[in-house]
């Protein structure tokens, strides 16, 4: 649906955006921009998306596809990271959100998610899988990673980089160009599965030759985990909890570029508040644009064998979030949605900022709460483009959209999903800001959507 830039104003009041072209966000007081040029969507007609004039997609991969490596590609696509390859090349490593499902002795070769080929695939790469039991997994979450051309449009290599894990949800990319790749369950060893599960991954983009290990970064807690975004200045690690009653987390690691060296959990809390509830469901305490000032509490036996490690920080005082999900790092800032927040449970966004040259632990600011799901419904993942509009995924069970704002407060619709009633996920641009890659959950489809990005 087409939102006026007008009704917009009329029925939220979002602050404007001053972002730059590299990305720093600055809040300020929203004026009113005229409308002359708030861009329509053009209908598909392969009924796939709607996409502003002068855009166009290409489908990159398909559920049930066969990869290179001779497996199917899996379901439920959900969070992204894009890397510079050679030459022309891209490099994108994608989450599926697969979880436990156990499969007989005799059925696991042809129904398993990846195919018929998945038994001789893990003999030959047992390195790749996390939580294994006599040569096989009941546990099918994972990644799978695409080597792209964006110069022809064509996918040269498509494989499984990890496998052996539950419901991965998002991650993040690191300042060294590996993925982080999140786990949204805290299923328990028991039966079958060998493992606890709970933990984030490290992946690396291209391992040809097979160095990347499925190591649980235990250090940096067990919790149903979302996604994550690095300071690359401070070396912090920023994490998102998809529970209503979620904290917003920050890791410090002992070693800047190596997470498997442990490091210090924290929860996030504040200064003139003990344990508050920021959704604003019952009560409208915070308001757009008020800052309050944040300090980080230390977090105790981060392994949560018991899942408790959200109510260790309540009663410490930490706050609690609505299904924090999206998180981004943009020069000073770290911005995160709550799918659920706000008082109509529409949806929130969150920003924070460090503050090491005031010496304080710096501030946080509810940036944006929908009043409106014809405008913003469920906010989940969250990209900036590399000119500095703010990209928003949906996941409000409709045809979502992608929507855009800009650094004037503009606000405008980049496409929709009229395919199916899925979300859209992991989306993310390509190093040189050309292509925006994004996924459509369920049947897996990855596509490829470039245009003409100045006229937005």
């Amino acid at each position: 649906m087409n939102i006026s830039r007008r009704e917009f104003l009329k029925k939220t009041s979002i602050i404007t955006l001053g972002f730059s072209s590299i990305g720093r966000l600055v809040g300020s007081v929203s004026t009113l921009i005229d409308d002359s040029s708030y861009p329509k969507l053009i209908e598909d007609p392969k009924k796939i998306l709607n996409l502003p004039k002068n855009f166009s997609y290409k489908i990159i991969s398909k559920y049930k596809n066969k990869m290179h490596d001779g497996l199917r590609v899996p379901n439920n696509a959900d969070g992204m990271g894009c890397f510079k390859g050679k030459g022309d090349n891209v490099i994108l490593v994608r989450n599926h959100e697969l979880g436990h499902f156990p499969i007989a002795q005799n059925t696991f070769r042809n129904k398993n998610p990846y195919g018929k080929g998945l038994l001789k695939y893990i003999k030959n790469n047992k390195n790749k899988f996390y939580d294994m039991n006599d040569k096989k997994t009941e546990c099918f979450g994972g990644t799978t990673t695409i080597v792209y051309n964006s110069k022809t449009g064509k996918v040269v290599d498509e494989h499984l980089s990890l496998g052996g894990t539950l419901v991965n949800c998002s991650g993040g990319q690191t300042p060294w160009n590996t993925w982080i790749s999140c786990e949204e369950t805290v299923k328990k060893r028991k039966g079958k599965i060998t493992k606890n599960h709970g933990y984030n991954f490290e992946v690396i983009p291209l391992d040809k030759e097979n160095k990347s290990s499925p190591i649980p970064l235990k250090a940096m807690g067990r919790f149903r985990h979302e996604a994550v975004s690095f300071d690359p200045d401070n070396g912090f690690v920023y994490q998102t909890e998809d529970r209503e009653d979620g904290l917003f987390y920050r890791f410090i690691p002992n070693v800047k570029e190596n997470l498997t060296k442990g490091g210090k959990l924290q929860g996030l809390s504040l200064v003139n508040f003990r344990g508050p509830d920021c959704s604003n469901w019952k009560r409208n305490i915070f308001k757009v644009g008020e800052r309050h000032k944040v300090r980080w509490i230390d977090l105790d036996d981060v392994e949560s064998i018991n899942d408790d490690l959200r109510f260790q920080g309540r009663n410490k005082g930490c706050a609690i979030f609505a299904r924090g999900e999206g998180v981004w790092f943009a020069k000073d800032y770290v911005y995160f949605t709550c799918t659920t927040g706000g008082n109509k449970k529409f949806g929130q966004i969150w920003r924070y900022k460090y503050n090491k040259l005031e010496h304080s632990e710096g501030q946080l600011e509810l940036f944006y709460e929908s009043e409106n799901n014809d405008i913003l419904n469920m906010p989940d993942n969250i990209t900036i483009s590399p000119w500095g509009d703010l990209i928003l995924s949906e996941d409000g069970k409709g045809h979502d959209r992608l929507i855009g704002i800009k650094p004037n407060g503009k606000t405008y619709l980049l496409a929709e999903n009229i395919y199916n009633k899925s979300e859209f996920a992991g989306a993310v641009f390509s190093p040189d800001g050309k292509i925006l890659f994004v996924n459509i959950y369920n049947p897996t489809m990855t596509i490829a959507i470039s245009g003409k990005w100045s006229t937005l």
